[in-house]
């Protein structure tokens, strides 16, 4: 649409961060917005909003199936060792994805990565029907590690190109409002298949649902505009930016860790940050849970996310607060949250084992006895899962203004993230008893903020200027702040 609009002949002055802290005018044409039905379909908006349903639709039901437990199976452990396959992939793969994205575009790319989530949920459908499957299982999620890394490497190529600098803010709310209510819904949905059931995993309509829910994900892509056509809510083009090559990328992250070791302070951190999962989804809401209980679990725990994130996002954005003050305060609210949801989870940890809670045993439903205080730990296990995502983004972010260094800390975080889940999700799926798999997570979630505090004190300050430090690409600084933004 944008090749054929009529250009209004007037200059429109951006100012283009260089990536050295400095600001230079860059003239940049004007072109007029289509009307009526094409102008709705061409609308930013419009397009953010199914990039969000996309998600909804794709990695909103993989977790909506991660949290009911096992994916929703008596024996959990293929579920673990898919989840290994899942991240240990994502983790290698994700650094090639940018060169993927490049050559086919980010829609393309889009849509090779949701493909990747409909195999997964098939793949317990099988399951369900042929016991056999569980290979097939493990190789899906292998397969779906792959495509997440496609998957969120060309969402974060259209939702940066989108909007305009001031209207960042809202559109990043608005897809993260979609994205996380497709947990909800997903969680909603096999709650009222299996609201009446007893049994200990889910029937093969809760599989069908998602996977009809994920294949109209899939078509969604297809259905977008074409970014090249797309102009913003100001007369702009839509410009994707090109993201670094995988050489590029390992360059970055050795020339970061080279130019500042500091940054391994913040590796249990990163660590941790997906490693939790791993107990509260498989080895408390999966080993003691009916799957009606498990239902409803996974309904509240995606809920408490919201509210988390809200929550902590209003006292880490608090104005009226120095930064430094509102660094510390995250961090003591991540600190105090730990240790209330793993104390807590204690006295209920040492009450059952594998051998005790064996996958065919009677599992607890939503009217026994005990009950109310298990799902109040799973509240404050979602409650902590997003106060933890959030005040580590926003950690990262105060900690340097460079955006190439910042898009290298974050190459760090996805990546050790990655591993560290592959990892534990494997030690689970090779039935390493749960008291164990609690203490790692309790003790790395502790270590994760000890070793974050001292880089709160150097490197978190009330007003950030010019990170020199943060110029490691090797093009240099401007190309980086390209590539990165």
């Amino acid at each position: 649409m944008a090749d054929n609009a009529e250009k209004l002949g007037r200059q429109n002055t951006d100012t283009t961060d260089t990536g050295s802290g400095s600001q230079s005018p860059q003239a940049q044409e004007i072109f007029e917005r289509p009307t009526g039905i094409k102008g709705v379909y061409y609308h930013p908006v419009t397009q953010v909003s199914m990039l969000g349903f996309v998600c909804f639709m794709c990695p909103g039901l993989f977790n909506a199936l991660n949290g009911l437990g096992g994916g929703g199976q008596v024996d959990a452990s293929t579920s673990a060792n898919a989840n290994a396959a899942v991240y240990g992939t994502f983790a290698g793969g994700a650094f090639f994805a940018g060169t993927v994205n490049n050559v086919l575009g980010p829609r393309i790319t889009l849509l090779l990565g949701s493909f990747g989530y409909s195999l997964y949920i098939a793949s317990f459908l099988a399951l369900n029907i042929h016991p056999g499957a569980k290979n097939f299982v493990i190789a899906a999620g292998a397969i779906l590690g792959l495509c997440a890394g496609l998957f969120w490497t060309a969402q974060g190529s259209l939702m940066l190109a989108y909007p305009t600098e001031s209207q960042k803010g809202k559109f990043i709310g608005l897809f993260w409002a979609i994205f996380n209510l497709g947990a909800v819904v997903g969680a909603s949905v096999s709650l009222g298949e299996n609201f009446h059931s007893k049994s200990n995993s889910v029937g093969n309509g809760t599989y069908i649902g998602f996977l009809i829910l994920t294949l109209i994900g899939v078509t969604i892509p297809m259905l977008m505009a074409d970014p090249n056509k797309m102009i913003r809510t100001d007369g702009t083009r839509i410009r994707i930016l090109r993201n670094p090559s995988w050489k590029s990328q390992f360059v970055g992250l050795w020339l970061t860790l080279k130019n500042d070791p500091m940054i391994i302070m913040l590796f249990p951190l990163f660590l941790a940050s997906n490693w939790f999962y791993t107990w509260q989804f498989n080895d408390y809401n999966g080993a003691i849970f009916n799957i009606r209980a498990r239902s409803v679990n996974d309904l509240v725990y995606w809920l408490s996310q919201i509210f988390g994130s809200l929550a902590i996002g209003f006292l880490l954005d608090r104005e009226t607060l120095g930064r430094r003050v509102r660094a510390f305060a995250g961090w003591g609210v991540l600190f105090a949250m730990v240790f209330v949801v793993h104390i807590w989870a204690y006295f209920y940890q040492i009450q059952y084992t594998r051998a005790t809670f064996p996958p065919n045993a009677p599992k607890m439903d939503i009217m026994d006895p005990g009950y109310i205080g298990r799902i109040w730990l799973y509240i404050f296990c979602g409650l902590l899962d997003a106060m933890w995502q959030t005040t580590s983004y926003w950690l990262i972010g105060a900690m340097s203004n460079d955006a190439a260094k910042l898009a290298n800390i974050v190459g760090f975080y996805k990546s050790i993230q990655s591993a560290g889940a592959a990892g534990l999700w494997k030690a689970d799926g090779n039935l390493i008893p749960y008291m164990n798999i609690f203490l790692s997570t309790w003790v790395l979630l502790v270590a994760g903020l000890l070793f974050t505090l001292p880089m709160i004190f150097v490197r978190v300050t009330d007003q950030t200027g010019d990170d020199t430090q943060g110029s490691i690409e090797p093009s240099g600084p401007s190309e980086a702040k390209e590539t990165y933004a």
